[in-house]
């Protein structure tokens, strides 16, 4: 994962990232995009049925679907809709039944 230094730019091509098996849950993949301000960008892939344990929030959490339909505590979402979680807040249920790809920036883990 690129360290990004404060008052810096980083632009770079994400088809160029390897997609790395997620250590937060099975079927779950992302390419490492960058780390700065104390938030990280991915881009993840979930296979169909993948499905992510209960997790809280400590910041801020923003996805924007890419491709195919993830589900994010009830609400479906599909390609051009985006969620957006503030501090404190829990998921219980964010899978996907049908695969799906999408930007994600929030804490690093």
């Amino acid at each position: 994962m690129i360290q990004l230094e404060d008052g810096k730019l980083l632009c770079l091509s994400c088809d160029d990232l390897p997609w790395k098996p997620s250590t937060f849950a099975a079927g779950v993949f992302v390419k490492d995009v960058a780390v700065t301000g104390g938030l990280e960008m991915q881009i993840v892939r979930f296979e169909p049925g993948a499905r992510l344990p209960l997790h809280e929030h400590e910041l801020p959490e923003f996805i924007y679907v890419l491709e195919g339909e993830l589900t994010v505590a009830g609400q479906h979402l599909r390609r051009g809709w985006a969620s957006i979680a503030s501090p404190g807040s829990v998921h219980a249920d964010v899978h996907s039944d049908t695969g799906c790809i999408f930007v994600l920036v929030d804490r690093p883990l």
